[in-house]
């Protein structure tokens, strides 16, 4: 192999891993405000966990975190705003990244 093809394949599992690791701070993130609103809709243990699942699950609809917002939103109805959501959400992914950063 040449040095050309070396660096060819470090970039490509630093790409997928970059990916691997991008995956998993959104569902983190998805989990985190699925359990933020379960608490909002009076849930708690499995019942919470079970609606955090459901959120996760909503991320993978459509591209980008609309699927999650209709989806959080929705369920909530006026105990929050979309706009709300969506600041929580930035919220929470910083929190998720950092939960996951700390695991790898």
């Amino acid at each position: 192999m040449s040095t050309f093809d070396d660096r060819e394949t470090a970039f490509e599992n630093k790409y997928a891993h970059d990916a691997e690791i991008q995956f998993k701070v959104n569902a983190r993130s998805h989990k985190l405000l699925g359990l933020w609103a379960a608490e909002k809709l009076g849930k708690s243990g499995d019942e919470a966990e079970a609606y955090a699942k459901e959120v996760v699950i909503s991320d993978l609809e459509e591209a980008g975190h609309e699927d999650v917002v209709r989806k959080v939103a929705g369920d909530l109805g006026d105990k929050s705003s979309a706009d709300e959501i969506r600041a929580k959400m930035t919220e929470l992914l910083a929190v998720a990244k950092e939960q996951v950063m700390s695991e790898v």
